[in-house]
């Protein structure tokens, strides 16, 4: 993973603060490749904390490779490298989905086990119904982008193995084993990074992260897949179209469904 990947918090409120302001300037140009920064003392003053906290958020920009200091010539912005962004289109999703399975993954875990109670609910599983739980991590080029924890029924899991799992998508195992995924069903939300996840995403303890719940359906209705998405919003980001509808009082949005998803969708 290179250095633009990396996200550095520093240590307290209003370092963090004033690491988060600069970092979004840069990366949204407003401070180009090679233009220089205020000095210590006068971002202090713009943003109303100490040096000593100018100095800790200017070294986690260091770190992160976005700036450069050198004694006597100032900080100066790097030239920043881009890093790959996901987008998954909401109005789309069944061949998002398929698509985003074809991106490398890492298997970190695989396991048997009773499904935890919010899974059960929301799959509709028996009480003490097993499942298989497998935890891997996608990567855009190198740069790893989503921590993925799905839950499988036994039934259907048994089908595949860990060394399947480990190089072949998700999707390709559950139609390998006869399943025809149909629909889905998902909730959008944030969380914070815990350290395991963290450490597996490249990103600092307590970094905000987008979490995704998604429910995944075949023809018969039958849930197949429970999956706990976690993103980096910098490297991942939902989109959606929407057009304007009604009349007076009653128009408002609708989201735009593309009329290629069918034809998307069996491209599995």
């Amino acid at each position: 993973m290179t250095d633009q990947h990396r996200q550095t918090l520093p240590e307290g409120g209003k370092a963090r603060r004033v690491y988060l302001l600069l970092r979004d300037d840069i990366l949204s140009g407003v401070y180009g490749a090679g233009s220089a920064l205020a000095g210590e003392q006068k971002l202090a003053e713009m943003h109303g904390v100490s040096r000593v906290t100018v100095r800790r958020a200017l070294d986690a920009l260091d770190e992160d490779g976005l700036i450069e200091r050198r004694a006597g010539s100032g900080t100066r912005v790097r030239e920043a490298v881009q890093p790959e962004t996901m987008s998954a289109d909401m109005a789309t999703l069944i061949p998002q989905i398929v698509k985003m399975g074809q991106h490398s993954a890492r298997l970190l875990s695989f396991s048997y086990g009773a499904a935890p109670d919010y899974v059960a609910e929301a799959m509709g599983l028996g009480d003490g119904r097993r499942v298989q739980r497998a935890v891997r991590v996608r990567l855009a080029g190198e740069a790893p982008f989503s921590h993925l924890t799905t839950f499988v029924p036994e039934d259907i899991a048994a089908n595949y193995s860990e060394a399947d799992l480990a190089n072949v998508p998700l999707y390709q195992l559950l139609e390998r084993s006869g399943v025809r995924v149909s629909s889905a069903s998902q909730r959008v939300g944030a969380t914070l990074a815990g350290p395991d996840v963290a450490e597996a995403l490249g990103v600092s303890v307590g970094a905000a992260l987008l979490s995704l719940r998604r429910v995944v359906r075949d023809g018969d209705g039958r849930a197949v897949e429970y999956l706990a998405a976690l993103y980096r919003p910098d490297l991942f980001e939902l989109e959606m179209s929407l057009s304007r509808v009604g009349e007076s009082a009653m128009r408002h949005w609708e989201p735009v469904v593309d009329q290629r998803q069918g034809e998307t969708e069996g491209q599995g």
